[in-house]
């Protein structure tokens, strides 16, 4: 699966096992895939799809046991009753019949039982991609020292870095460390809770507070210009704009970031507390010629994200009594309701404020779901 049709210059996305036995990875240039595997089938990506499959997954599994976090698009946890424990080989087989006979029999997926769900999902990666792996709290030492480090969801290669400098080179001696060990070598309370995880405790992180609302997007090959990205940075920015409508936020921030081959430029702009598009676009316009002022005309721009940030729930949101602009900024709020209303009623962008001229490939403002799973109306 690629992010564009065609082209050598774009990359491997996500691929499938077969393609993987061939040797091709995820992040893989198509040239190079081409090389390994000449029969490969390149796919752009299809974010809408996904979508609607990891929906019709998550029907599928809740039809057997309820499921309690979604962690992904690919991933999510379910807690066991007394029964559910006792005969955990019996549920995982109705969950998997059930994928195989009301999704698809291509579609498979690797299970993991154990007392939280840190230490379930380490069990599930180590028998893809249709295992089973059944982790009892008295196994667990044991079968956690199998493995490595860079095993560990949490642990990447600067902390691999970072656990070799304090003398922990594997995970038995990751274990052999005391919770406030980690916490030190975390440098926050991170390392504590993993500590924790990995010693079969349930502890769970607190619920993060939404602070922001962005999008960015790596550009196609043949529209790489200033002007592109500016107008796709335009589209990044209404769509940005629209979810936080929806979620009932202001803004109080503008933050650009345009990226080119060998570096990048960015800034922000304040905003004063607003969620309507004409509000937003024209700080927009405003921050994009500072920004620019500095880039080289024909500098071909790889990548562009905008942020909205410094948010406030519109239950608080307090306007600025010098200001005076809350009759113009009702008015524009009211217009931006309109326009969503009725976008959202024939299910397409069909108004917009200035022009709506989505790019080759489509999905501006929509990627492949690892974390954030995308309402239908991303795809607008």
């Amino acid at each position: 699966m690629i992010p564009y049709a065609g082209g050598g210059r774009t990359c491997i996305i996500a691929c499938s096992r077969e393609a993987k036995a061939r040797g091709v990875k995820n992040i893989m240039m198509v040239d190079e895939a081409r090389r390994l595997c000449r029969d490969i089938v390149l796919v752009p990506q299809k974010p809408d799809l996904y979508r609607r499959a990891h929906n019709a997954l998550i029907s599928e599994i809740g039809s057997v046991i309820p499921v309690d976090q979604v962690k992904s698009i690919d991933e999510v946890s379910c807690w066991l009753d007394e029964t559910q424990r006792s005969e955990p080989t019996d549920l995982a087989q109705r969950i998997k019949n059930t994928i195989r006979y009301n999704i698809g029999a291509t579609l498979t997926c690797s299970i993991g039982f154990a007392a939280n769900r840190h230490l379930a999902k380490i069990a599930s990666d180590t028998k893809k991609p249709d295992g089973l792996t059944i982790w009892y709290p008295e196994d667990v030492p044991a079968q956690l020292a199998r493995l490595k480090l860079e095993d560990i969801p949490g642990i990447g290669r600067s902390m691999v870095k970072r656990l070799a400098a304090a003398r922990v080179g594997d995970v038995p001696g990751l274990l052999a460390l005391q919770p406030k060990q980690m916490r030190a070598i975390w440098r926050n309370v991170t390392g504590e809770r993993l500590w924790y995880a990995l010693h079969g405790y349930a502890v769970e992180a607190p619920e993060t507070e939404r602070n922001m609302f962005g999008h960015a997007r790596v550009l196609p090959p043949d529209q790489r210009s200033l002007d592109d990205a500016r107008a796709i940075t335009r589209l990044l920015l209404v769509k940005a704009a629209r979810r936080m409508r929806r979620s009932n936020f202001y803004a109080s921030a503008l933050y650009l970031w345009v990226k080119g081959f060998e570096r990048g430029w960015g800034n922000v702009a304040p905003l004063g507390e607003v969620q309507d598009d004409m509000a937003i676009l024209a700080a927009l316009n405003e921050l994009w010629e500072r920004v620019t002022a500095v880039i080289p005309p024909m500098t071909k721009i790889m990548r562009v994200s905008v942020t909205l940030g410094e948010l406030t729930l519109d239950t608080a949101r307090q306007p600025d009594l010098f200001a005076n602009d809350d009759k113009e900024r009702q008015r524009c709020e009211a217009l931006s309701r309109t326009m969503d209303g009725l976008n959202s009623r024939f299910g397409q962008t069909v108004v917009s404020v200035g022009p709506w001229a989505p790019p080759a490939g489509g999905n501006v403002g929509s990627k492949i779901s690892y974390t954030r799973i995308p309402e239908a109306e991303d795809n607008w």
